[in-house]
C-alpha cells in the first residue's frame, strides 16, 4: 500500500477489542504509513470476551504488536474517554513523543447493555453512561486536538464513529441512537468552525458490524435471519469496510469532504 499517511501521527480511541471497527481502522492507518496512538480502558482480563481469553489476548497491547510485527509504530495508552484531564493528557502525551498530532479517530463507545430498553423504563443512570461516554467522549477528544491542530496551523483531520442507529432512531435504543445523532449534530458544527483551519470533521456510521457488541443478538440461524432481514446486500460488515472508509477522509483523498455523515451499512438506511 502507498504510505499516503507517511510523516502523519493519528489517534484512535477503543481500539483494544479483537472484534470490533477500532483494531481494523488503527491497523489500516498504520499501513498507510502514520504513527497510531491507540486507546483502551484497561478492562480486567476476566471481561474479555470468550474468544479473546482463548487466544490470549491482550487489548490494546495485542493490537499494538499487530502494528509494529507488521513494520508501523504504536503507542498503546490506557485512557478515560470520560475524562477532560485525562483527553488532554492523552494529547500532551501523543505530543510529547511524536511531536504533533494529524488526525483523530474517536472510535470508544458505551457498550449495548441495560439502556436497550423502552425509554420510559430506562434509568437515568443508564442514560448517562451511554451519552457521557458517546458524546461527551467524542467532545472533549475532538476539542483537545483541535486546539493543537489549530495552533499546528497545517489543518488535519476529526472522524467521530456515530451509528445508522443516528438516523433510524428504533425503538429501545433511545440514549444510544441520541447520543449518535448528537455525533453528528458535533461534527457538522465543529466542521463549520473548523473549515477556515482547513480541519475536516466527519462521522462515518456503521451499520451491522459483527463484533464482540453484536454477540447477545444470538449467533447461527438467529444471526443469520437478523443479517438477512436487514442487510440488503445480505452480509454484515467486519470493521474494515468502516476503516477504508475513515483511510479515505483522511487521506489527502478526502481533501474536499467535511460536515458529512457517511453510512457504511450495506444499503441499511437508504435516503438518508
Amino acid at each position: 500500500m502507498e504510505q499516503e499517511l507517511a510523516g502523519k501521527v493519528a489517534i484512535v480511541t477503543g481500539a483494544g477489542r479483537m472484534r470490533s471497527i477500532g483494531r481494523p481502522i488503527a491497523k489500516l492507518l498504520a499501513q498507510a504509513g502514520a504513527t497510531v496512538v491507540i486507546t483502551g480502558t484497561g478492562r480486567p482480563p476476566e471481561r474479555y470476551p470468550d474468544d479473546e481469553k482463548a487466544v490470549g489476548w491482550r487489548d490494546i497491547d495485542s493490537v499494538a504488536e499487530e502494528i509494529e510485527q507488521a513494520g508501523g509504530q504504536c503507542l498503546p495508552i490506557v485512557s478515560d474517554v470520560t475524562s477532560e484531564e485525562a483527553n488532554e493528557k492523552l494529547v500532551e502525551r501523543c505530543v510529547s513523543d511524536f511531536g504533533r498530532i494529524d488526525m483523530v479517530v474517536n472510535n470508544a463507545g458505551a457498550a449495548r447493555g441495560n439502556d436497550r430498553v423502552p425509554t420510559i423504563d430506562l434509568a437515568y443512570d443508564e442514560w448517562k453512561k451511554v451519552v457521557v461516554t458517546n458524546l461527551d467522549g467524542t467532545f472533549l477528544l475532538s476539542r483537545a486536538v483541535a486546539r493543537r491542530l489549530i495552533e499546528q496551523g497545517e489543518g488535519g483531520s476529526i472522524v467521530n464513529i456515530s451509528s445508522i442507529a443516528s438516523k433510524l432512531a428504533p425503538a429501545n435504543t433511545a440514549a444510544y441512537a441520541a447520543s449518535k445523532a448528537g455525533i453528528n449534530a458535533l461534527s457538522h458544527s465543529m466542521a463549520m468552525e473548523l473549515a477556515r483551519h482547513q480541519i475536516r470533521v466527519n462521522a462515518v456510521c456503521p451499520g451491522i458490524i459483527d463484533t464482540y457488541r453484536m454477540d447477545d443478538i444470538g449467533r447461527g440461524e438467529t444471526w443469520d435471519r437478523f443479517v438477512a432481514e436487514r442487510i440488503p446486500l445480505g452480509y454484515a460488515g467486519d470493521g474494515t469496510e468502516c476503516a477504508e472508509m475513515v483511510l479515505f477522509l483522511v487521506s489527502e483523498r478526502g481533501k474536499w469532504i467535511t460536515g458529512q455523515a457517511i453510512n457504511v451499512d450495506g444499503g441499511t438506511v437508504w435516503g438518508n
